[in-house]
């Protein structure tokens, strides 16, 4: 028989229907997918040796779980992920306000009702992705959000004393019995309220306007917590913290590979900049440096951290830029350039947290550190290291490109330039082409032009050309000129 064909209680006493606790759906559910070999958490990369067999140990335990880590570290998504190892459909006693189990009912309502109607008792069924409920913690959350409190409305309209437990309204938290819990950011849940929790982690029951109930919730919790106080606000009380089986750090990408994988599967991509717009692999590595740099970076706060949103909002700001030339000259196509980065600062100065030295800077200026940090942590792996101390008399392989510029009175690469004219005027300097011949002979054709703007930025970068910005685009001079010249 169809499990959803089971509509009474009799029925399902005839199926041979066992109860469950969801801590035990969960288990035997995990143990099923590591013994077959099945991943139990898709689409989170980077924590297959650390964090995930750390969670699996605290489901395998059973334990309540607390996530603790910076913000952008998918500790949500995780949560989220452990629906999958429910039972996908479980029976509750139809008209429940907390999802009773009809074999054994911990509400009033429930007991009543199978007490009337006995075998006849009607259930219905519900899926596991009705069983997940989450709560942001906030300051002003109270004790009747999420436990329950006197509904005076429901005791006027039935006629009820104020000591008759018919009159509660049930909180969030009764609501998702036999549900996984989620509660967000729970430092700033005030210490109040933290205290309110402490029955339901041990023993299970709840306790509302001194009613004496003793309903055994059946719950699976998780938490999620930022381990810095950078907010000024409170923190997870110690009984609290005593009563949550596990604690698991995250963390961030490990390696580039690993954010990028990140990024492309986060990012919110129109299918027309796929079709339309190339990304060369460099490109990719350089925006998720980016993200590497800001967290070792003077200018801003590390105990905020720096989010993976940031790798990925800066990517669809990388494709926009490059998708509004394509809309400005008319192009079909086109492939990345570097000087499209410059479309990446919003994106990074809403994503950090500036120190005092930063917020004098100004977020502009930290974005541009940040991606002239990612050309100089990068530049060594395409092309020679540039020393910072090198003998007067000395020569290097960039020698005739810096002449090059010495002699010209500079070189211009407007935003809006077509494809063609852009590599018309990359391909005009000499020394750029030898440069890449040399040192990238094997670069496909349609990223060599990224490359060579790559290999002029690090060169400023290294203080062997100047950049500057005008309103049209970017020009690049030699850097002794610039200083004659007096801009």
């Amino acid at each position: 028989m169809n499990t959803k064909d089971i509509k009474t209680l009799g029925a399902l006493k005839s199926s041979g229907y066992q109860t469950k606790s969801i801590k035990d759906e969960l288990r035997d559910n995990l143990k099923v997918r590591i013994k077959e070999g099945k991943k139990a958490f898709e689409g989170i990369h980077g924590y297959d040796y650390t964090v995930i067999p750390e969670l699996e140990r605290a489901i395998l335990s059973k334990h309540n779980i607390n996530l603790l880590g910076l913000r952008g570290q998918a500790k949500t998504r995780l949560a989220r992920l452990m629906v999958n190892l429910l039972d996908e459909w479980i029976p509750v006693v139809e008209g429940s306000e907390i999802n009773d189990d009809p074999l054994k009912p911990i509400s009033r309502y429930a007991q009543e009702k199978i007490s009337e109607e006995g075998d006849e008792t009607p259930i219905e069924w519900m899926h596991r992705d009705d069983r997940f409920f989450e709560k942001l913690a906030t300051p002003d959350v109270t004790v009747a959000d999420l436990i329950g409190d006197v509904d005076p409305i429901k005791a006027a309209n039935l006629r009820l004393s104020y000591a008759d437990d018919r009159v509660i309204h049930y909180g969030m938290i009764p609501r998702a019995n036999r549900s996984i819990f989620v509660i967000n950011e729970l430092p700033d849940l005030q210490a109040r309220i933290q205290v309110a929790l402490f029955n339901i982690l041990q023993e299970g029951d709840i306790q509302i306007r001194g009613f004496k109930l003793r309903l055994p919730l059946d719950m699976q919790f998780v938490f999620t917590a930022n381990p810095e106080d950078y907010t000024n606000r409170g923190s997870i009380v110690t009984p609290l913290k005593d009563r949550i089986g596990s604690q698991i750090l995250t963390h961030y990408p490990q390696n580039i590979d690993i954010a990028k994988t990140i990024t492309a599967q986060e990012a919110k991509k129109d299918g027309r900049q796929e079709d339309t717009i190339k990304v060369p692999e460099l490109a990719k590595d350089l925006l998720e440096q980016i993200s590497f740099e800001a967290r070792d970076s003077e200018y801003i706060d590390h105990k905020s951290g720096v989010s993976a949103r940031m790798s990925i909002t800066a990517f669809e700001n990388l494709l926009s830029t490059a998708e509004r030339r394509i809309l400005k000259t008319g192009s079909e196509e086109t492939t990345l350039r570097f000087g499209d980065f410059l479309g990446v600062i919003p994106a990074i100065t809403g994503k950090v947290e500036l120190v005092y030295e930063g917020e004098q800077e100004g977020a502009a200026f930290v974005a541009m550190e940040l991606i002239g940090a990612a050309v100089k942590t990068l530049f060594p792996e395409y092309f020679p290291k540039i020393e910072k101390l090198q003998k007067p008399d000395a020569t290097t392989p960039y020698d005739d490109l810096v002449e090059w510029f010495f002699e010209s009175s500079g070189f211009e690469l407007p935003d809006d330039l077509s494809d063609s004219e852009y590599k018309e005027q990359l391909d005009s300097i000499e020394p750029l082409n030898e440069l890449i011949q040399k040192y990238q002979p094997n670069i496909e054709n349609s990223d060599k032009y990224f490359m060579k703007e790559f290999l002029l930025w690090a060169l400023v970068e290294h203080k062997k050309l100047s950049k500057q910005r005008f309103s049209k685009g970017l020009k690049f001079k030699d850097l002794y000129g610039s200083y004659i010249s007096g801009l």
